[in-house]
């Protein structure tokens, strides 16, 4: 029984998701944040977005409340997630990184969200603005892709929801400042937020009776 018990507990271990060194997490996302800054560059001197599409700056006041509000939102959202969604759906690795240094975690945090916004908010969209010259559809599609780059965590429909709902968000603050470190800030947010709550053990995952 002693050696049945050990073997599993082994077995566990040996199946929790791999976490990247945070050298690693550096190199990987700083190299993808060239080639989509990279690429924006190319789209700014082709004339396909203006910079004032990109870092307007018309509207600061909205653009802190918006900051503001928005993050609290879905730092709440991901809370009130956690109430409905059973541990057994929830991405191992999302577990993984709330045991993380905080180093670990507000830096995989920052650069995941700066190059997931460039890609899919400042690249992504903006194209697909270009070619269908309306703004919610851009918003809507971006959003579709980036819930389909997002793939592993299908376990259970409810979980589309933690990750549709905070995309359109993203596509519509940016859509409505044309800054993009507005959605950049409240993914950020959103993400290290959460990621603390758990760490300190304010939300717990939700037991399947």
């Amino acid at each position: 029984m002693g050696k049945e018990m050990k073997k599993t507990e082994q077995l566990q271990v040996h199946n929790k998701p791999a976490v990247p060194r945070l050298k690693d997490v550096a190199i990987g996302y700083v190299s993808l944040l060239f080639i989509c800054s990279a690429a924006l560059f190319v789209f700014v001197q082709m004339d396909m977005v203006s910079m004032q599409r990109l870092l307007a700056f018309e509207t600061p006041l909205l653009m802190v409340f918006l900051v503001l509000g928005c993050s609290l939102g879905l730092i709440l959202f991901g809370v009130w997630m956690t109430y409905l969604v059973p541990e057994e759906y929830i991405h191992e690795s999302n577990k993984e990184y709330a045991n993380q240094s905080l180093c670990y975690i507000f830096i995989f945090m920052s650069l995941a969200g700066l190059f997931e916004e460039l890609l899919f908010r400042g690249i992504i969209q903006n194209l697909l603005y270009v070619v269908f010259d309306e703004k919610w559809v851009a918003i809507i599609a971006s959003s579709a892709l980036f819930v389909a780059f997002h793939f592993s965590y299908f376990k259970t429909p409810i979980m589309l929801l933690n990750i549709v709902i905070p995309s359109l968000l993203f596509g519509s603050l940016y859509g409505a400042t044309n800054n993009l470190m507005v959605p950049v800030i409240v993914h950020v947010a959103m993400n290290v937020g959460v990621t603390l709550l758990f760490k300190y053990k304010v939300i717990v995952l939700k037991k399947d009776k």
